[in-house]
């Protein structure tokens, strides 16, 4: 079996452009950009199960486009992700703006970022929420390669 015919299905790495649009149709992320292609796991618990479905059966060379409603995408927002943090917890002279994104340090090392909601005299509100999570999407994808995972036992 040549590289080209392999079909998307579990144990598979993808590697893809996409190009990702609001329902309103206005951009919101593509690799295309900078050039740089995405790569996936199918399986791997990165992507939600209706986006994998979208990708099954497709071989490199193919494109698609298809919506996916907000649960689908990047899910709803969880109020619980939303923090209210001490001013204090920020240096004094950081210049704090509404809709602007931060990296905040966690316990293991590394960076989660976080939306700036509100700034008052004594808080920050940071959202943790993915920014697109609500928005139904959709998606163009153009399959570059597809290779089997080594995991996978090959006949």
């Amino acid at each position: 079996m040549s590289v080209e015919s392999i079909q998307i299905g579990d144990n598979c790495e993808v590697i893809l452009h996409f190009d990702l649009k609001l329902s309103d149709g206005s951009a919101a992320d593509s690799t295309r950009v900078n050039n740089k292609p995405a790569k996936m796991v199918m399986g791997d618990g990165s992507l939600t199960k209706n986006f994998e479905d979208c990708l099954r059966g497709l071989t490199a060379g193919d494109r698609k486009e298809f919506s996916l409603a907000a649960v689908d995408a990047f899910g709803m927002p969880n109020p619980d992700n939303i923090y209210y943090l001490d001013r204090t917890k920020f240096d004094a002279d950081a210049d704090l703006q509404e809709g602007m994104i931060m990296g905040f340090a966690q316990p293991d090392g590394s960076e989660l970022p976080g939306i700036i909601r509100a700034v008052s005299p004594l808080s920050v509100t940071v959202d943790f929420n993915h920014p697109l999570a609500g928005q139904d999407v959709v998606f163009d994808v153009e399959i570059i390669e597809v290779r089997h995972t080594e995991g996978e036992l090959k006949d």
